[in-house]
């Protein structure tokens, strides 16, 4: 059986993080779920440098919040798509960035949906469920990345 690709979930406050794996875990999401607290960190994991953990696959979806320290979430989605290694997974931007101007650049830099952080506790959890159900469950990949997430690599 495969192994299920984990979610990658890029955000660098606390509550948020904690408020985002109380809904996947509520959601009875299955994959696994990576938090990386900034831009950084993120490209790290996804790219495995530095100290990041040695994941076998690449994420079935990013979680990726606009407003991070050290590099910021525009600039990870668009060194994302630079890289032919993950130009291709999904992406969500989750922020509470109401700008017009976030919106057209993350659309074009290649963003797979763009969602604004619901307010209130019980809409955050529903929305939250309602994307990792369909990133990670329901959303079929492109074959080079349904593997291993590295061409030429079997499963």
């Amino acid at each position: 059986m495969a192994q299920l690709r984990p979610v990658l979930l890029v955000e660098d406050s606390p509550n948020d993080i904690e408020l985002t794996l109380a809904a996947l875990e509520k959601s009875r999401l299955a994959n696994p779920v990576l938090v990386a607290r900034d831009g950084v960190e993120a490209l790290d994991m996804l790219f495995r440098r530095g100290n990041s953990p040695d994941e076998p696959q690449l994420p079935a979806v990013v979680l990726l919040d606009i407003k991070l320290p050290r590099m910021d979430g525009l600039e990870v989605l668009e060194e994302m798509r630079r890289e032919e290694r993950t130009r291709n997974v999904p992406v969500v931007m989750l922020t509470s960035s109401r700008e017009e101007q976030d919106l057209i650049k993350s659309y074009g830099l290649g963003v797979n949906a763009f969602v604004v952080k619901p307010v209130g506790h019980r809409e955050f959890f529903e929305a939250i469920r309602d994307i990792g159900a369909f990133w990670a469950v329901l959303n079929e990949p492109p074959p080079d990345q349904a593997a291993s997430g590295n061409p030429g690599e079997g499963t």
